[in-house]
Parts: C-alpha cells; structure tokens; sequence
C-alpha cells in the first residue's frame, strides 16, 4: 500500500519537536506543504534559487542562493530534506541569538574549515548585494574591512567561530552589517 505523505510518521514527527522550535500542527502544516511542493520530498539547488528569485525580482539571487542551500544542505547530498528543512528555518526563524550566529558562521565559512577568511566574507557579501541590487564590490571590500577590524582580535586575518560570535555580540552594528 502506498505511504500517506501528507503526514509526518510519528517518530520523525518527535524528532522534529525534539529539535526544532515548532509545535505539532506547525510541523504538520510544513510538512503537507513542502510535499505539495516537492512531491518527491526533496528540494533542490534550483528549486531554492527559484525561492529567492521569488524573494528578490530585480536582483540576481543566484550565488547566494548557492550559499544558502549549503547550508541547508547539512549531510551535503546535493538536496534538502523535510528535516533539513526546518531545522535550518527553525534556527533562522526562532532560533537564540546564538543559534543563529552560528548558523551565520556557516554561511560565511565556505570552505568549511572553522575560519572566516577575508576572501569568504567578501564573497557572500557581494553575493547579498547582487540579490538586492544594494551596493557593489568596493562595498562589500569596505563593510568587510570593518567587520574585520572589529571582530578579528588575533589579527590573523580570518575569523574563528568564537571571534565572530563574540564580535557580533559585543557590538550590534556589526549584526546589521552582516546582514
């Protein structure tokens, strides 16, 4: 018989509790939706870029779009899940402040190797500028330049995790550059 995929099975559905910040019936709502929308229960790179360029009409979301679904993408199987899904949107969306720095700290840690260079940071930012039509590439050169004086305490030239939550903390602004 075939599987009711209008629903969440009752393990996945504590799971999801469990680590999201999302009720029952939301987590059931979400769930009826996105399998409305991706039937096969998987959304891809292009499905997400579409979402954005949904989002940003006159901009050009593509490259952070990529930059997003990387970090949707949590095992990196070239889709998004149901669980990927909101767990990401979770923290995005209700997360601590906390939370959502880290998941920040992911975006801008391209590589992936628990440091935000210079190169990195410009890179998404000038991605965020493309989708909105906002700024330009001596723009993201200068709002990266003073995240960097700010929150780059060692001086090596990249950003820790620690020296990125600490440095968003320490100074609202830099939130609000960020993003």
């Amino acid at each position: 018989m075939g599987q009711n995929t209008s629903q969440l099975r009752p393990k996945e559905l504590k799971d999801l509790q469990i680590n999201t910040h999302f009720t029952e019936k939301e987590l059931q709502d979400w769930y009826r939706n996105f399998r409305r929308d991706y039937p096969d229960g998987c959304l891809t790179i292009d499905n997400f870029t579409n979402i954005y360029s949904n989002c940003f009409p006159e901009g050009d979301p593509e490259t952070f779009a990529a930059q997003a679904f990387r970090t949707f993408d949590i095992n990196g199987d070239g889709v998004i899940n149901f669980r990927e899904f909101m767990c990401a949107l979770s923290v995005k969306s209700r997360g601590r402040c906390e939370q959502k720095l880290r998941w920040a700290f992911r975006m801008y840690d391209i590589d992936n190797n628990g440091y935000v260079s210079r190169e990195e940071m410009i890179e998404i930012i000038q991605a965020m500028f493309k989708m909105t039509g906002n700024g330009d590439a001596a723009a993201a050169e200068e709002r990266t330049d003073k995240i960097f004086n700010l929150m780059d305490k060692n001086s090596d030239g990249q950003l820790s995790q620690e020296e990125f939550i600490e440095g968003a903390r320490s100074d609202p602004t830099i939130i609000q550059m960020l993003g």
